[in-house]
């Protein structure tokens, strides 16, 4: 008999496969899906949900759980070889994935999670596996879409492989409720993937605004040695060709030809990642090639309580992605007080406000970038009026705000869930027929009984 279920999950299951909560972003695969995973499961724990967090194990060092905050524990799931394995050889791993998570819900009464929230379409793929075995509802969030990257790839970057597509279509279709991080976002999984409308649930990633606030900015440049006096438009994130820093220094070196007294400097945090580790040194090369290496400065990916001060040390942070699910260095950077440029592609237009908070550019044109930036980077007072305003905008933008967004999701998703035997029986209790589940041509076995026939 299935456990009694209340309306609001008092244990959730997560799925990270590729990326852990606990990694540094900017490094590797990891970036802001990290920092989400980690910063709601947190809330969530706050309201009193316990959360486990699976995730792969990449060291032989990972300790099996780790306890990452009050009611919020990371467990490493060995699969795979521990290092040396591309994001897209990890469809290979899933089965191997799977299984640890399905038997560490074994070791507990039937029923001991209420919930299960993958991260990604690889996660999904092992959700929709647990959420049958289970009896429990399956809530998915893509973060990205493999289509609309496709749909807008830098020069000479690599697409995502059709296998991806196919991936997450099935992962649309089999998930109980499916959050988006934008309007447009949820409006891309109904066009590209025939999601029900009904089935989406909006819900904005944030920032952690006890720690992303404006400071000391002299203070700040003093922590890197950077100059007082210069005029610092920085880059978070993963070197790679999606990212685009490539297009911020080639208009930083269209403004230094243009504004030769001008004391402009392009801070470039983070490390290569994705088809950026093909060449490591490209961005460093770019510069040099530009004659601008004098005016770039470079390092590693910060952890939180130094990006911060990475943020209030610069005038100006720079999102010129190809694609964005929404920018959380956007909403990080105007919780310091610091102005935003970005590219109006994804969530961008979202979190950043146009004219008020920062400014929005069309496309990846270097003209269009390097005007643009001129007319920041010239204007102090200007600046200045957009800094007042960013932390006003930020503040729509929290974590507590994103968890009571995911909390709603999951009420609806547990009511709406048609739960089957809940001790697994739903899963082998089969007839051996196939039957059409979807005009696509998919198939699927028909259960006896069930949540979903």
């Amino acid at each position: 008999m299935t456990p009694k279920r209340s309306a609001t999950p008092r244990r959730v299951a997560v799925l990270s496969v590729h990326t852990s909560p606990l990694a540094q972003p900017g490094t590797g695969d990891a970036g802001g899906m990290n920092v989400y995973v980690l910063q709601t499961s947190i809330e969530l724990a706050r309201r009193g949900v316990e959360v486990d967090i699976f995730t792969r194990a990449t060291s032989s060092a990972d300790p099996v759980v780790q306890d990452a905050a009050p009611g919020v524990r990371v467990r490493n799931v060995a699969a795979g070889p521990y290092e040396g394995l591309d994001k897209n050889a990890l469809p290979t791993q899933l089965c191997a994935f799977a299984a640890g998570v399905l038997r560490e819900e074994v070791r507990h009464e039937p029923g001991h999670y209420d919930l299960v929230h993958s991260h990604y379409w690889l996660s999904g793929q092992v959700g929709w596996l647990a959420r049958d075995r289970w009896g429990v509802p399956l809530v998915h969030t893509a973060h990205t879409l493999a289509a609309v990257k496709n749909a807008s790839l830098a020069d000479g970057d690599t697409p995502e492989p059709v296998a991806r597509q196919i991936g997450e279509r099935q992962v649309v279709d089999e998930a109980d409720r499916l959050t988006a991080n934008t309007v447009d976002e949820a409006a891309q999984l109904t066009s590209i993937y025939g999601a029900s409308p009904d089935r989406i649930d909006v819900v904005a990633p944030g920032a952690d605004l006890t720690r992303y606030r404006p400071g000391d900015r002299l203070a700040a440049r003093a922590a890197f040695g950077l100059d007082p006096a210069e005029t610092i438009v920085t880059f978070v994130g993963r070197i790679q060709p999606l990212k685009a820093p490539d297009v911020l220094l080639r208009a930083a070196a269209e403004v230094i030809a243009r504004e030769p007294g001008l004391p402009l400097r392009i801070l470039v945090v983070g490390g290569p990642s994705g088809s950026g580790l093909e060449r490591p040194d490209s961005l460093i090369e770019l510069a040099g090639a530009l004659g601008i290496d004098a005016r770039v400065t470079f390092l590693p990916p910060q952890p939180p309580d130094r990006l911060v001060d990475v943020y209030r040390a610069s005038n100006l942070v720079a999102v010129p992605s190809y694609s964005e699910s929404f920018g959380l260095v956007a909403i990080e950077a105007q919780a310091c007080g610091t102005p935003v440029i970005a590219a109006d592609v994804g969530g961008l237009g979202t979190a950043v406000q146009d004219g008020r908070t920062g400014l929005l550019v069309q496309g990846h044109r270097i003209d269009d970038w390097a005007s643009a930036l001129q007319s920041l980077v010239t204007t102090p007072a200007r600046l200045d009026e957009l800094a007042a305003r960013a932390p006003r905008h930020a503040e729509n933008f929290s974590w507590a705000h994103t968890a009571d967004g995911l909390l709603g999701s999951y009420r609806a998703a547990i009511a709406g869930y048609r739960t089957g035997a809940g001790d697994g029986s739903d899963v082998v209790d089969v007839v051996a027929d196939f039957v059409p589940r979807r005009p696509r041509g998919l198939w699927k076995l028909r259960r006896t009984s069930g949540a979903r026939a």
